[in-house]
């Protein structure tokens, strides 16, 4: 078996997991050598993106919800 992206068949759970424990900064070693030789490449950086979105997206409504609720000021 090959070690291309195209090969390697991580589930799609299995990568948003990672890449959610990726953001927090907490993976032990074990779990990283296995992500690395499970995980699609491609998918890690398309569900990066989609997770650093989300985050970007829910600290702007957070931001809008305090100064609209009047804490703020």
């Amino acid at each position: 078996m090959s070690d291309s992206p195209v090969a390697r068949r991580g589930s799609l759970l299995q990568t948003m997991r990672a890449v959610a424990w990726s953001f927090f900064g907490v993976r032990r070693s074990k779990d990283y050598a296995e992500d690395v030789s499970k995980l699609n490449p491609v998918h890690v950086v398309i569900a990066g993106l989609v997770g650093a979105a989300l985050f970007i997206a829910a600290l702007v409504l957070l931001v809008r919800w305090v100064i609209g609720s009047g804490v703020a000021a």
